[in-house]
């Protein structure tokens, strides 16, 4: 039978005709309601399926359920939440449920004209129950039915008016403040973050909450980011069992299934504020004769499997946080301070129990050998990575001097060989730089700084990706299940919009060969030092998967490995704790490995429940700098700031300030005078009349207009002038068809007035 792509079955409807049947019909979508609508049977069936599954890896559309549906498109009737107002005072709403990768869309709620109609009138903040429909600006809703806010809890800032009022402001952006009486303070007081229960109101006025607990001032220096630990619902007090627990274990010893390694002069680099210490490493020459020039490398990983037992209470604590949550103020820890900062900080001068890997490299940098140990170790040094980096540069101190020789250069010249075998595997290599907040003594932003990239970073980084390459190795072996790190290539959709958008620099992506991650580093290197060489790497970051825990490995595309899993760092990742109980079971190095019914199905549901805690973790930390940034510069108002667009949507731009690293929202009905229109493929809102207009990555001058503090939420004002776009053909015509079929569609009338989201969205 000839595939689609050799032609199609007499009867068979061709592409364009089945994507306009799935655009105008949402509700009947599915390949039943397909073949049902054209009347097609038997072998024309078949050719469908195959058909459709080929318009879905184009991108053409995307699989919801068993229903397919264009890219960005919503159904005829959905759930949508109130999420804000434009500059006219409209109500703005966005899906519920949304499954895409897209960003939501936004609705535009429409309120009937006709006094005498009955008309529901939503607020922020409220589920609506919506019928859908789409016009040349976008999305815009009837509103059907107010649904019952789904009960939970929120939190808010106690705040008093100059009338002597109460008011809750939330932290949520997307609610409306609250009042309460007097009586109902819960002996909180103005200032304070608490946690409230929304309780019912009538239609008008402002709604009611309930105080439920105080979680105390915000002039306290952990106030901020206990604000996303609550809203986010991380778990950050431990039982009392689990305590107990952790304060019951005793300190290593020389079991009979550990080696002695002492004596081995293993040493920690780290962060210079690092209160823990998980990893420690060594390097030596191999003096077999076969292998001249080559290294030896040992990798030694605090061993968390010994003090924390399968099905214990800690372990329960530990899998129900999946991983440490790091603030620029505090840290949330996996595992209580007894095992984290103490039993499994492998601490200068004391015994530790460890998990250790011996790597033997040639002196090209490829892999000759691995066997794992477990073992009895003790850091010969505590070094910070600038402390150690001087030392290589001759700058010497008085803990870096009596090692240099033995322990230190050793280091340097096998991760010189190694970094000739990375260079060989061309892994993917953004260029983006990490801003972190420095915090004065009262917990408030004292300066924003780029840490700089030293090879010591670069060292400590390449050895632990080779010892989680040797667990995943050592595991498949061994035929043991394990929860490799993975990392899919990018989506067809996710290529194809990459490709549309290089076209507009003269650039070229490969169609239809294999995608490796040294097709994106050439345009990465053919773009740097450039202007647009930002530009680039945040849109090329965008186009990649995102990484996931999996039991089922289809390799890690951004490191171009084929077998990764993580194992350096289990007192912060119960993935790494998986893999070693895992080490622990397949070589026989003790009776606390994996419990003995482990199986393929409760390791991957272990795997999603790690996965989306990783992404609630990523979530609350960026949460709290931005939240950090915006308190920092609430008093700044109407001042200028340099910032680059990190963001475009048809309904506005997101700026990322240069010396902040966070973002803010333009309206796209402040622009100017001109009507911009989102060109997609350029990542651009250009005029229409001007053809002027922003694009992703340009470098602009905005004003603060307005800080919203608690939210993390910032409007900005463009100072900038548009420039001209040059925008490919593609591009040119888009916004061309679009002009001609708006204005055909407005009869000479000016174009209806854009709505926008205020809401922040994430980079």
């Amino acid at each position: 039978m000839a595939k689609p792509s050799k032609g199609r079955k007499s009867g068979l409807p061709s592409r364009e005709t089945l994507a306009a049947f799935i655009r105008d019909n949402p509700e009947r979508a599915t390949k039943r309601d397909i073949a049902k609508a054209f009347d097609l049977k038997g072998e024309n069936r078949i050719v469908l399926k195959h058909l459709l599954r080929e318009m879905q890896d184009e991108g053409v559309f995307e699989k919801r359920g068993k229903r397919l549906a264009v890219p960005g498109d919503l159904p005829s009737v959905t759930v949508l939440e109130i999420t804000g107002r434009d500059r006219d005072g409209g109500l703005l709403a966005s899906p519920v449920n949304w499954d895409s990768d897209d960003p939501r869309p936004v609705v535009c709620i429409a309120i009937p004209k006709n006094p005498r109609a009955k008309v529901v009138i939503p607020g922020v903040g409220d589920r609506v129950l919506t019928r859908i429909s789409r016009n040349d600006e976008g999305f815009s809703g009837r509103v059907i039915k107010r649904l019952e806010k789904p009960k939970g809890r929120t939190l808010a800032v106690l705040h008093a008016t100059k009338s002597g009022a109460y008011r809750l402001l939330p932290v949520d952006r997307r609610d409306e403040e609250f009042e309460l009486e007097e009586q109902e303070l819960n002996a909180a007081s103005v200032g304070d973050l608490v946690e409230i229960d929304v309780q019912k109101s009538g239609r008008y006025g402002l709604k009611r909450a309930k105080i439920v607990s105080n979680v105390g001032s915000l002039a306290s220096e952990k106030a901020v980011s206990m604000i996303a630990i609550h809203a986010h619902e991380i778990p950050h007090v431990f039982p009392d069992q689990v305590i107990a627990e952790a304060e019951a274990v005793a300190a290593p010893s020389l079991a009979p299934n550990r080696e002695d390694w002492r004596d081995k002069p293993l040493i920690t680099i780290d962060p210079a504020d690092a209160k823990d210490h998980d990893d420690a490493v060594y390097a030596e020459p191999d003096l077999n004769p076969d292998n001249a020039g080559g290294h030896i490398v040992y990798v030694a990983i605090a061993d968390v499997a010994q003090f924390v037992l399968p099905e214990s209470a800690l372990d329960r604590e530990a899998l129900r946080r999946s991983n440490s949550v790091y603030f620029p103020d505090r840290v949330v820890p996996m595992l209580p301070e007894r095992i984290s900062n103490d039993l499994c900080s492998l601490k200068e001068n004391e015994d530790r129990a460890a998990m250790a890997v011996r790597m033997v490299y040639g002196a090209d940098g490829n892999k000759l050998s691995h066997t794992f140990h477990r073992v009895l170790m003790r850091s010969h040094a505590k070094l910070a990575y600038e402390q150690a980096q001087a030392a290589i540069d001759s700058e010497i101190d008085g803990s870096t001097k009596p090692i240099l020789d033995m322990v230190l250069k050793p280091l340097w010249n096998a991760y010189r060989a190694l970094k000739q075998a990375r260079q060989r595997r061309a892994p993917l290599e953004l260029d983006l730089p990490e801003r972190r907040i420095k915090l004065d003594g009262e917990g408030k932003v004292d300066r924003i700084v780029i840490p700089p990239r030293l090879d010591a970073h670069k060292l400590i980084e390449e050895f632990m990706i080779q010892a989680n390459v040797a667990a995943a190795e050592t595991l498949e072996r061994e035929r043991q299940m394990l929860i490799y790190r993975v990392h899919d290539q990018p989506s067809l959709a996710k290529q194809e919009a990459l490709r549309e958008f290089l076209k507009t620099l003269d650039m070229s992506l490969a169609r239809g060969a294999q995608m490796r991650p040294s097709m994106f580093n050439t345009i990465l290197d053919n773009v740097r030092d450039t202007e647009n060489a930002d530009l680039v790497n945040t849109v090329v970051l965008r186009s990649q998967s995102q990484a996931e825990y999996s039991p089922e490995n289809y390799g890690h595309f951004g490191l171009n490995l084929q077998r990764y899993a993580h194992f350096t760092s289990p007192i912060r990742r119960y993935a790494d704790l998986v893999v070693h109980r895992a080490l622990i079971s397949a070589l026989s190095l003790g009776n606390d490995g994996l419990p003995e019914d482990t199986h393929l199905a409760g390791l991957r549901s272990v795997s999603e429940q790690i996965s989306a805690n990783e992404r609630r973790a990523s979530n609350a930390e960026r949460d709290t700098v931005d939240r950090l940034i915006a308190l920092h510069l609430s008093g700044r108002v109407g001042e200028g700031f340099g910032g680059r667009v990190s963001g475009v949507t048809k309904t506005g731009l997101f700026v990322q300030l240069s010396e902040y690293g966070t973002d803010g929202f333009i309206p796209a009905s402040t622009l100017g005078d001109d009507y911009f229109e989102y060109v997609e493929g350029a990542h651009a809102l250009v005029g229409r009349s001007s053809n002027l207009g922003y694009q992703l990555g340009d470098t602009v001058e905005v004003q603060l207009a307005e800080v919203i503090g608690y939210a993390g939420s910032m409007r900005f004002e463009m100072l900038s002038e548009p420039s001209e776009m040059d925008l490919g053909t593609r591009s040119r015509h888009q916004l061309k068809s679009k002009g001609r079929g708006s204005a055909k569609r407005a009869s000479g009338r000016p174009p209806k007035k854009r709505h926008v989201n205020r809401r922040k969205r994430s980079a």
